[in-house]
């Protein structure tokens, strides 16, 4: 996934975020959001913020793996 697409979804959720914390009804993907969501709101947007995390700079092991022969 490209980190516009990423950045994009991000950005949905934060403006999802703030217009529940006005107290906006909010329809994201298909979905009435209420103040009572706004823990699953914050949990997409944290999902796609770990997203773009390891898009930029993925994890890569504490240790390589040789083969002598």
């Amino acid at each position: 996934m490209k980190l516009e697409d990423i950045d994009s979804m991000i950005a949905l959720y934060m403006q999802a975020e703030r217009d529940v914390l006005a107290g906006k009804q909010v329809t994201f993907q298909g979905r009435t959001v209420t103040s009572e969501n706004l823990n699953e709101i914050r949990a997409g947007r944290q999902e796609w913020e770990r997203r773009r995390q390891n898009a930029v700079a993925p994890r890569r092991q504490p240790y390589s793996v040789s083969r002598f022969t």
